[in-house]
């Protein structure tokens, strides 16, 4: 029997390696003589440069970039196997969990940094970048990005903008003679974590610059300067970013990459599936155990296990699911392909005891779910 064992990080608790370790050591108690294959996964969110650099023997790298509110932070990002593929985390450089609660502010943080990394991934000999949009602390359409590299964002005066969200009322010209040269040969693919566009109630500043720090006065300001940024890349590039979905991903980084880096915005877990070679892994599979600290309705856009079991269908290998919990109606889940969800909070199990000990809880529920699959087999 050949069982793939592809779970997602258990955010707060276990790594997704940590997580497949753990899934296996319960499975092969039961199935001792299983071909069990871990390949620990990430949807292009948290892990994600963990995780690939892992699979494809590259290495980790760091460097000293502008942080959301212009400090400097050590950011790191990764280079695959081939030497050529980079993959980067924009929550390395200008992550919403860098900032304190009361110092989230969208009209300034800035996405710089993130262009700070591109560079450095250039000089390093990148011509492939992955790049994940999830956990941004910044609303700026990236366009502190692009003026790292080297794009000119000028006022009616001709002046540089300041950086951050607030500021892109001003915009008058975007310039990218500049633009760093080296970008022309250099294909970006986005790990885009959600599907909204760029501006209006499902926008970038709609949706997640309350979380960002955003009130209701600067929201509207906020989706009216995009709206203005977009109008303004319209005029300089003929694309047209406002409505695309995913365009709003990572503050309106989405955007910039669609309109100025020629970048295709991608499901982040196809990205990754596809890095990993996941379906030469599936054939002549017999079971996928994926998994994610929590099974809810964003699981339904995007998430791992869903990209996992579209994936197994091809091959008509089943699917189970073991989350940390479970939160809403499982049956929607399983409308997707997945055969089976099991969850290591129970009514024997407490959140609170599943956190404190989460390796062991999460083999002692593999256990049962393998001495559950061992049954329906014999039956």
């Amino acid at each position: 029997m050949k069982i793939i064992v592809a779970p997602d990080s258990f955010k707060g608790s276990l790594s997704a390696k940590d997580a497949a370790t753990a899934i296996t050591k319960g499975f092969s108690e039961i199935f001792p003589d299983a071909d069990i294959v871990q390949l620990p996964i990430a949807d292009g969110g948290e892990g994600t440069t963990e995780t690939l650099v892992a699979a494809t023997a590259g290495q980790l790298n760091s460097s000293m970039v502008a942080g959301p509110l212009d400090d400097t932070v050590n950011a790191y990002w990764g280079l695959l196997g081939n030497s050529e593929t980079a993959v980067v985390e924009v929550a390395s450089a200008c992550g919403l969990d860098m900032l304190d609660f009361n110092e989230r502010n969208p009209m300034l943080a800035s996405s710089y940094g993130l262009g700070e990394i591109v560079l450095a991934a250039l000089d390093q000999g990148a011509l492939h970048f992955i790049v994940g949009l999830g956990g941004s602390a910044c609303n700026d359409g990236g366009a502190g990005m692009l003026q790292a590299l080297g794009v000119r964002l000028l006022d009616a005066e001709g002046d540089e903008l300041n950086k951050g969200g607030g500021s892109l009322n001003a915009l008058v010209c975007i310039d990218t003679s500049t633009l760093d040269a080296r970008l022309q040969n250099v294909h970006f693919e986005i790990a885009c974590d959600v599907d909204n566009p760029l501006i209006g109630e499902q926008g970038a500043s709609a949706v997640f610059g309350p979380q960002k720090g955003a009130d209701a006065k600067m929201v509207a300001e906020l989706d009216a300067n995009l709206r203005h940024y977009a109008n303004i890349i319209q005029k300089t590039t003929g694309k047209d970013v406002a409505s695309v979905l995913g365009t709003g991903a990572g503050g309106g980084l989405g955007a910039a990459f669609l309109a100025f880096l020629n970048a295709d915005l991608k499901s982040g877990i196809d990205i990754v599936l596809d890095v990993l070679h996941f379906e030469g892994h599936l054939e002549n599979a017999d079971l996928v155990i994926t998994g994610e600290g929590r099974i809810d309705s964003q699981s339904l856009h995007g998430k791992a296990p869903i990209g996992i079991a579209k994936r197994a269908q091809k091959h008509q290998c089943p699917v189970i699911v073991i989350a940390g919990s479970i939160e809403g109606d499982v049956r929607l889940i399983q409308e997707q392909g997945i055969d089976s969800v099991f969850s290591v909070v129970s009514e024997h199990v407490s959140l609170s005891d599943a956190l404190a000990e989460p390796f062991k809880n999460l083999e002692l529920t593999s256990r049962k779910v393998a001495q559950g699959w061992l049954q329906g087999l014999n039956n």
